[in-house]
């Protein structure tokens, strides 16, 4: 069983040594990044790090007693695992401070071949229960688990109560509403998803046209949406796109929003979460650095409540709620499962 911890670690994103920089200043216990290929669930072009980089941003969050997570989270190709058993190897060489995983293959290989090496399950693995963390604690000594973001408060709670490892979750970013490392949306329209190529919906497959009916965006030359001009327009994903469903036109599965828990913030510290997350390793150094710097504040606050006996005495700052609404997707915000009420 996990202990409950007062003050959760905040783990931010870095998809370049620029917004790993601003992220350690403005506040990150720990960054996550990924190297410039197929091993990582970003594999953005323009985006990530070469080894340099990582030589340089190890150096930085160190010098300032920060952490770097190294994210090898995509699934190894059973007829080339090389690039991803290089990726361990070069990670423990520069001193990463744990490796994000989801393969059994790389985490086998990470036991076996740098045991001192920490070990987080990432949220491709889809663990959803305190048996399936059990499974990869005992097989390969992970460490820390991320939860995918598809359970309830109470759901999170009763795996916390269970858990034998450190828990991760999501508190602000891009919501994931499909079954985290098994969807096959993006590879059905495009051929690539995150789990083979580390991409969702890449931009090489995205399209937006002006027509007489609005403005639509296309993923893969299927259309994903169509918007009024001044609608606000998230990112063309299969899974948040609106559909014709039973004669009624709307999104059929989530709309494209952010994931915000700043409101439920003190209710994750009491049971027991390690570490809030934030998404946007393929967003601007500017918004790491605002972001991280929201919910700096946000978990100092409410850590200094709890301290004091009075948790109700934290409150969300409207300037923190404004500046996390302007960079949410669509501007929009949402607790996501937390608040499914058919859940």
């Amino acid at each position: 069983m996990t202990i409950p911890h007062t003050r959760p670690e905040l783990v931010a994103p870095a998809g370049s040594l620029r917004a790993l920089k601003l992220a350690v200043d403005a506040g990150a216990d720990a960054v996550y990044l990924g190297l410039r290929n197929a091993t990582n669930a970003r594999n953005f072009a323009g985006l990530n790090f070469d080894l340099p980089q990582i030589r340089e941003g190890v150096a930085y969050a160190h010098a300032r007693g920060r952490k770097v997570l190294v994210a090898l989270n995509t699934f190894v190709r059973a007829a080339d695992p090389k690039p991803w058993y290089e990726a361990v190897d070069c990670a423990a060489e520069l001193g990463a401070d744990a490796l994000i995983c989801a393969d059994v293959a790389v985490m086998a290989y990470a036991r076996d071949h740098h045991p001192a090496l920490r070990l987080h399950l990432s949220v491709q693995a889809s663990a959803t229960s305190h048996e399936a963390i059990a499974f990869y604690r005992q097989h390969y000594g992970i460490q820390r688990a991320v939860l995918p973001r598809v359970l309830t408060l109470s759901q999170v709670g009763h795996l916390l109560r269970n858990a034998e490892v450190e828990i991760e979750v999501f508190g602000f970013g891009s919501l994931c509403v499909m079954v985290e490392g098994r969807c096959a949306l993006s590879s059905y329209a495009t051929g690539q998803s995150p789990n083979n190529a580390g991409v969702c919906s890449p931009p090489s497959a995205v399209r937006w046209t002006d027509t007489p009916a609005g403005v639509e965006s296309r993923l893969g030359g299927l259309l994903i949406d169509r918007y009024a001009p001044d609608e606000p327009r998230g990112y063309p994903t299969l899974c948040k796109g609106r559909f014709d469903v039973g004669g009624r036109r709307d999104y059929a599965i989530e709309e494209p929003t952010s994931l915000n828990t700043l409101a439920i913030l003190p209710e994750l510290m009491a049971i027991g979460v390690r570490a809030i997350k934030l998404e946007g390793r393929q967003r601007s150094p500017a918004y790491v650095e605002q972001i991280t710097r929201v919910w700096r504040q946000a978990i100092d606050a409410a850590a200094t409540a709890a301290a004091a006996g009075a948790p109700g005495r934290y409150r969300v700052e409207p300037a923190w709620t404004a500046t996390l609404g302007h960079l949410a997707e669509g501007q929009q915000h949402t607790l996501g499962a937390y608040e499914r009420p058919w859940q």
